[in-house]
């Protein structure tokens, strides 16, 4: 039986675990400063507000969580956080598919490049590695998410990045969806969690 645990004792416990990964690949981490960290979690906290999934989604991803294709030349980004309840619950066997544009601002749509989906662990935990997306027109960088618990529906939203010029202009940029970054030389590391609708 979970025990009920505020946001930043999840965060903690799983920088502290599973992700100490991230520490040893990234030893020089610094959050940054004019990132809003993802708010902590209180029972009763609203659900991760939703967004379209636009043109470019494709049923039946392949399950990876390294999206990283043979000569990628965008900034290496790995994409964690936990998947939880709005009673702060870590949601194990959830699926987070995840979609993105390559380094020029394109999706594949024939193939499954920048495309996987992955389930969350025990401790509602997941990870994604994969890289910087380029720009199209119109749109700030983002990442698209589909997040599902099991037998519940779909969450589909998307992710954005702290301090793009695009936010400014992009109609669907929602600050409640920008992710917290940790950055290094040549990567970058970046935080957020999804509750769920679920009690």
């Amino acid at each position: 039986m979970y025990s009920l645990l505020s946001r930043r004792k999840i965060l903690s416990s799983a920088l502290a675990s599973s992700s100490i990964g991230l520490a040893v690949q990234y030893p020089a981490l610094t959050f940054a400063q004019s990132a809003t960290p993802t708010p902590e979690c209180h029972d009763g906290d609203k659900a991760t507000i939703r967004q379209t999934e636009g043109p470019y989604f494709k049923p039946s991803s392949p399950q990876r969580a390294d999206l990283i294709e043979p000569g990628a030349t965008g900034q290496l980004v790995e994409v964690t956080g936990h998947v939880l309840t709005r009673s702060c619950r870590p949601v194990e066997r959830a699926l987070l598919d995840l979609w993105h544009a390559d380094e020029q601002g394109e999706y594949d749509n024939a193939g499954f490049r920048y495309r996987g989906h992955i389930f969350t662990d025990g401790e509602g935990r997941y990870l994604f590695r994969t890289i910087l997306p380029g720009l199209y027109p119109g749109r700030t960088r983002h990442y698209h998410v589909k997040v599902q618990a099991p037998e519940r529906p779909v969450l589909t939203t998307q992710l954005y990045f702290a301090d793009e010029p695009a936010n400014r202009h992009d109609g669907l940029f929602r600050r409640e969806l920008v992710m917290r970054i940790a950055e290094t030389r040549n990567s970058f590391a970046a935080w957020f969690d999804f509750i769920l609708d679920i009690r």
